[in-house]
């Protein structure tokens, strides 16, 4: 019988802590599938040309 206890202790615990991870994250920012998927594509194209303007004067 203590073995369900123990199951059960532990998923309050992992309840829990999977509770606290997450609270101060925003899970939703409130875009749509579309809008996050073109912010997302700028900002990996700004990050590409920077990385492409550290390369470019190191090859010279």
């Amino acid at each position: 019988m203590t073995r369900g206890n123990q199951r059960e202790l532990a998923r309050q615990k992992n309840a829990k802590k999977q509770n606290e991870q997450t609270k101060g994250k925003r899970n939703e920012d409130g875009l749509s599938a579309a809008a996050r998927k073109q912010r997302d594509a700028e900002i990996m194209q700004q990050k590409q040309k920077k990385a492409n303007e550290k390369v470019e004067p190191k090859s010279k």
